[in-house]
């Protein structure tokens, strides 16, 4: 059955993805952006502009607003009777978030609880919250597993979504707001950000931009391709779950040093990348237990890493080295 969504975040690498698949599956779907200059508003118009390209029975809808204004907030959900709201704007980034901790709090609580009263208020009964990894933190808990604690984050970042994560489930359990949290490992693919390792791998093969190479690659990832992604999240938003936190990984850990060797070879040029220590903010290892997923969503990533490297690379030659050979 179609139904409405407010997808936030819509502009952006994993919000653009999320609309295509929700249209796709002949929901209508509003998505919301303030296009904000994190990294360039064109390539954020760029990807909606594709949302909008592969919409062929106009079921998209895009809005220019961001989640901090609490009356913008209200005035669109109680106007848009949404089914559900998919909440994918965030700053996001652990190193980033070191520089400017109030920026992560106002926008990933502030605007998480802007958007739980919205949904409160306006009768919305499903909200998914994008979150991340870095919750879990330093644990010993290999693969991770969502009954973790995750008490303990160690960045801005981690620690802004965790209380997001706990925010949800207070209105869960005074309003019983069917919510479910995604805790996203490390995700990549075509529209991926600028500041995303396998994009600047290849910025810094190509365009000789420095990049830091942190612990000499020695830390280990679990590498999750976008289109998995998605599946998740649009399966989500299609059940009520009660609350849920549920992580959307591959379940395969790949070595950084060994993901770039990956674009080395598929570009056929070595890279030139600062070796750098491990910062105390960021963690070793991530590895995803996705045995919840799999069972509430139905979640069977099925993009090995070989293909979904292969996909981005075909990605950035179209959509960043064309574009930089036609502006010379």
């Amino acid at each position: 059955m179609s139904k409405k969504f407010l997808v936030t975040g819509a502009a952006g690498f994993i919000g653009s993805h999320t609309c295509d698949e929700l249209v796709s599956r002949g929901h209508r779907v509003v998505g919301l952006d303030n296009l904000n200059d994190y990294y360039s508003p064109e390539r954020k118009r760029e990807n909606i502009r594709e949302v909008q390209a592969q919409d062929k029975t106009d079921l998209f809808e895009f809005i220019e607003g961001d989640i901090r204004n609490e009356a913008d907030m209200d005035r669109i959900v109680a106007e848009g009777e949404y089914d559900g709201i998919v909440n994918l704007a965030a700053m996001a980034g652990v190193r980033v978030s070191l520089e400017d901790p109030q920026l992560y709090v106002d926008v990933n609580l502030k605007g998480t609880v802007n958007l739980l009263e919205c949904a409160r208020k306006h009768g919305v009964d499903n909200f998914v919250l994008a979150s991340t990894s870095s919750a879990y933190g330093n644990t010993d808990i290999v693969p991770f597993v969502e009954t973790d604690p995750s008490d303990r984050p160690l960045a801005p970042y981690a620690t802004s979504k965790r209380a997001a994560e706990m925010m949800t489930y207070t209105y869960h359990h005074l309003y019983d707001l069917s919510a479910t949290v995604l805790r996203f490992f490390t995700v990549y693919g075509p529209r991926g950000r600028p500041d995303m390792m396998a994009y600047k791998v290849l910025d810094n093969i190509f365009f000789q931009k420095p990049v830091k190479l942190f612990n000499g690659g020695e830390m280990w990832r679990d590498w999750t391709f976008v289109a998995d992604i998605v599946q998740g999240v649009a399966n989500a938003a299609e059940r009520k779950l009660g609350y849920e936190i549920i992580n959307l990984g591959r379940g395969e850990t790949v070595k950084l040093a060994d993901f770039i060797h990956l674009i080395e070879d598929l570009t056929g040029k070595k890279s030139h990348l600062e070796n750098a220590p491990k910062i105390d903010a960021d963690v070793e290892r991530t590895s995803a237990d996705i045995s919840k997923a799999r069972e509430l969503l139905d979640y069977k990533p099925q993009v090995s890493v070989d293909e979904g490297v292969r996909r981005f690379y075909e990605w950035y030659k179209e959509s960043v080295l064309e574009g930089a050979v036609g502006s010379v």
